[in-house]
């Protein structure tokens, strides 16, 4: 089996994602220190410049990072990641996403998800979700996509606070019929 790129250039007419890179630390932070953004998060503390900063560069050593941009102007307006440490055969995660809150409640999310879904389905059979098991806006944002529930969970800790996490998947047929499809990604 080839290779997959985890840090894809992906652009469509809603969101663009490129890899992450250091130079990125101002405009991705400035959307970061939004407290709101993090209020239902089991992160909640993750506005705050030092936690950020960490987050920020477990995700450029990660191998797996992008930011969301708006095609509209450029503007970064969010992130997302890519990782195998968690996942089983056949998987992979996408996960430690956030937008920024002016590019919630739109086609945005969903939009990115259909690159990232798509990208990473045309090398594995799932994409597999965490999700802090009390976090019910992003519970209803995988759902929203089409992602199932699984019987598996993981556990680890954020902000001083081991958390629950229920693991959400979506395989090739549930994308390619769900409402991911609609977003206009093929897999092969």
């Amino acid at each position: 089996m080839a290779e997959i790129d985890l840090q894809p250039t992906l652009a469509g007419p809603v969101v663009g994602l490129r890899p992450l890179a250091a130079s990125d630390w101002p405009a991705l932070f400035d959307v970061a220190r939004d407290p709101l953004l993090w209020a239902a998060h089991p992160a909640h503390d993750r506005w705050q410049e030092a936690v950020f900063r960490r987050f920020f560069d477990e995700g450029l050593a990660s191998g797996g990072a992008l930011v969301a941009t708006d095609p509209a102007d450029g503007a970064i307006i969010g992130s997302s990641r890519y990782d195998r440490s968690r996942a089983e055969p056949g998987e992979i995660e996408i996960g430690w996403t956030f937008l920024a809150r002016s590019h919630w409640g739109g086609r945005v999310n969903a939009a990115m998800k259909a690159l990232m879904v798509g990208h990473a389905l045309a090398m594995f059979d799932r994409v597999i979700f965490l999700v802090g098991d009390g976090n019910l806006r992003s519970r209803r944002a995988m759902e929203k996509i089409g992602a199932t529930l699984t019987d598996r969970s993981h556990e680890a800790e954020l902000a001083g606070t081991v958390v629950r996490h229920v693991i959400y998947a979506i395989d090739r047929d549930v994308f390619s019929r769900g409402p991911l499809a609609a977003q206009g990604v093929v897999t092969p």
